[in-house]
């Protein structure tokens, strides 16, 4: 079985950490699209800028938090959608957490 890719085709997954290689392969075997993996790998990646640590240490709380913040900034309600879908996969799929 080959190794397989990254969204964006340059990376492998070998090369990524535990918990994005996961997420990955999730999203995969959940038959997403390409650009919906880019977009939601993308949202958990803003959301762990913002705080500043792992986004499986943050809680609940942080992504309410978050969405605050998000909605503060005048963000669009289709942008917010795809942040909340994509944190929702992280914590309801991925780290199994409702």
């Amino acid at each position: 079985m080959g190794v397989a890719a990254h969204p964006d085709r340059s990376i492998k997954l070998a090369d990524l950490s535990p918990l994005r290689r996961r997420m990955i392969e999730d999203m995969t075997v959940r038959n997403l699209s390409p650009a919906t993996q880019r977009s939601y790998i993308s949202a958990v990646s803003k959301f762990r800028r913002y705080f500043g640590k792992s986004p499986d240490r943050l809680e609940l709380e942080d992504v309410r938090a978050f969405q605050v913040h998000l909605v503060s900034t005048g963000i669009s309600w289709p942008a917010l959608n795809q942040i909340v879908c994509a944190l929702r996969f992280f914590y309801g799929v991925l780290l199994a957490r409702r």
